[in-house]
């Protein structure tokens, strides 16, 4: 799943995307927007870009790639060790598989917590000195989709709207 990011420039929504899709927006913008603010949907944080750079990684030299590989001790049950053993590649190749398809399955279905953050992140940016900002974020927390809305309702649409979509797997999610 890519990385998407939002800009806004004050209450407007500007772009949404990939970094190499808000790079472009950034770009035709040029000096004509004020106050830009960048976030990362994923966390609601707000990031910076480079704005010079393509996106594209430099080149790589010959030989192995620096991994950055670390040497941790995990404990198994014999059964895991030997059914690890068995897999292609052995017992760290395997293990680097199941966790990046679970890495991947995670990405692909924000936990509700997670959505709830990045809402929480997002909101206390854009909206945080707004009438409704605690109540909205208190609504968020319980899931409370209507009290969200009632709360934010006096909002800028955009960052009324954008909020809701961070938040919307934490909606949509039963409580348990």
């Amino acid at each position: 799943m890519t990385r998407t990011y939002t800009v806004f420039s004050g209450d407007l929504w500007i772009a949404t995307g990939d970094e190499d899709e808000v790079r472009a927006a950034l770009r035709a913008i040029g000096n004509d927007a004020q106050n830009l603010l960048l976030f990362d949907d994923a966390t609601g944080r707000q990031v910076d870009i480079d704005l010079r750079g393509d996106g594209q990684e430099p080149s790589r030299g010959r030989g192995r790639p620096k991994l950055g590989v670390q040497a941790r001790e995990v404990t198994l049950l014999p059964r895991h060790w030997e059914w690890l053993a068995a897999q292609p590649g052995g017992a760290s190749a395997a293990l680097r598989r199941l966790v990046e398809d679970a890495r991947k399955a995670q990405e692909d279905a924000p936990s509700p917590r997670a959505a709830m953050d990045a809402a929480y992140h997002f909101l206390t940016g854009m909206a945080g000195d707004r009438p409704g900002y605690e109540d909205a974020i208190r609504a968020l927390y319980a899931r409370d989709r209507q009290g969200f809305a009632k709360a934010a309702e006096e909002w800028p649409s955009a960052i009324r709207d954008h909020g809701a979509a961070l938040a919307e797997p934490a909606f949509a999610t039963p409580r348990t």
